[in-house]
């Protein structure tokens, strides 16, 4: 059912017109606060400096179009709102077929297609549309309206924190500043929200603590850690950045900066035997995991994806719809992040509390008749026992055996359940 749930609320959310400022992000974030009440948004005033950076002016866009001296209008905003280049400057002006060329913006390789173009941090007005549709553009005389308006204002993200036994932090990320596109937008925070309810419900009193942040991407990171980055490296021991996670294609994670972080562990462990995936160097990041992990502030975090970013075709046009996004694929992401959770509140780092092998046949825990060849399962309970040290984590021991981390965590339980680890 979570990926039923997650699809309604991708539908719910697809309209707004998101940006890394504005009212579309500023519903967006309404929104998943109904869904999360303890959410907690958090504005930041345009002009701040963060880091190296400047936070820019708020953008607010309502309308955008182009018309012909026949009444015939092209790039109409309401019918798509990736028509409008994200932060452009308003407009208001009649102009002929070759100057107006000049502030369409096409995907060549892909002219069916309306690509998703911004511009920040330049003064620049425009529109998106496919390259067919451009080359059909009838000559003569045009009226280029777009409603924006840009100025001083605020940024806004959120973050939600579920207190558990230990300071410890599990760290989510997410950003909610693309307008209507499934799998590079929507999906992340849709998981983002259906995991803390999760936890919510399953656990309530969590072992460790867990930190959902859903921001703009790259300036709300870099916001978020100038304001937290001390607390955040004193408390998280694992991280998370969550981006197109809802197609069925594969499963993709991006490593930290060094490679050898607890979360690069988990990701390997609950990916174990599934089909098609790719790992991928941080030398191939491209979200806010080039935030979280940068000197400085080092976090240990990597990036998930399903199919990861710029790497499926659809990526970053309008067709990364609800045809690439699918119940299947979402909750394929949710049991991965889901397994991980599981694993910290299982035992991270099993003990088994006699010496030698325990005699299992006595706990239940295997067959009374040994014979060759009819070993069965009961291999990966000895492995698993082999590396219940106290010192390799839950997700060294399935990394070590080659079994998925969800098979782990079951040998766990049923080691805990006849008190055979330490602290059950």
């Amino acid at each position: 059912m979570n990926g039923k749930k997650m699809i309604q609320w991708m539908h719910d959310l697809w309209n707004y017109p998101r940006s890394i400022t504005g009212h579309g992000t500023h519903s967006t974030l309404k929104y998943l606060k109904s869904i999360n009440p303890d959410l907690c948004i958090h504005s930041f005033k345009t002009g701040r400096k963060v880091f190296d950076w400047v936070i820019p002016d708020e953008w607010n866009i309502y309308d955008a179009y182009i018309e012909h001296e026949s009444g015939q209008r092209f790039a109409e905003f309401t019918k798509n709102n990736l028509h409008v280049l994200g932060y452009s400057i308003p407009c208001d002006t009649y102009l002929p077929l070759d100057e107006l060329l000049v502030h369409i913006y096409t995907q060549a390789d892909q002219p069916d297609l309306i690509p998703y173009v911004t511009s920040y941090y330049n003064e620049k007005w425009g529109f998106c549309m496919s390259d067919n549709a451009k080359k059909e553009l009838p000559d003569g005389k045009y009226h280029a309206v777009i409603n924006s308006k840009k100025g001083p204002g605020v940024l806004e993200l959120a973050d939600l924190i579920i207190e558990g036994e230990s300071r410890d932090e599990i760290f989510f990320s997410t950003y909610i500043c693309h307008p209507s596109m499934a799998n590079n937008e929507l999906s992340g925070p849709v998981l983002s929200s259906s995991l803390i309810q999760y936890i919510k419900l399953k656990y309530n009193n969590p072992k460790y603590t867990y930190r959902f942040v859903f921001l703009p991407e790259t300036i709300g990171s870099i916001t978020y850690l100038s304001c937290n980055a001390k607390e955040l490296k004193e408390k998280v021991i694992c991280g998370f950045n969550l981006s197109c996670v809802g197609d069925e294609r594969a499963y993709s994670y991006i490593e930290s900066r060094e490679g050898d972080t607890l979360a690069d562990n988990a990701l390997q462990a609950a990916l174990i035997g599934l089909d098609n995936v790719k790992k991928y160097s941080f030398l191939e990041r491209g979200s806010d995991e080039r935030q979280y992990c940068s000197p400085g502030i080092d976090l240990p975090l990597c990036g998930f994806c399903r199919t990861k970013y710029g790497k499926y075709p659809e990526y970053h046009t309008s067709a990364d719809n609800f045809d690439v996004v699918t119940e299947k694929g979402l909750n394929g992401s949710f049991e991965v992040m889901k397994t991980i959770i599981d694993a910290f509140e299982t035992d991270l780092f099993p003990k088994l509390n006699v010496k030698c092998e325990p005699q299992l046949s006595r706990h239940n825990l295997r067959n009374n008749v040994s014979q060759k060849g009819y070993m069965g399962d009961i291999n990966t309970r000895l492995d698993f026992i082999a590396y219940a040290d106290g010192k390799h984590s839950i997700f060294d021991i399935s990394n070590k055996i080659n079994k998925n981390l969800k098979y782990v965590i079951e040998e766990a339980n049923a080691l805990s359940d006849s008190h055979l680890l330490h602290g059950t």
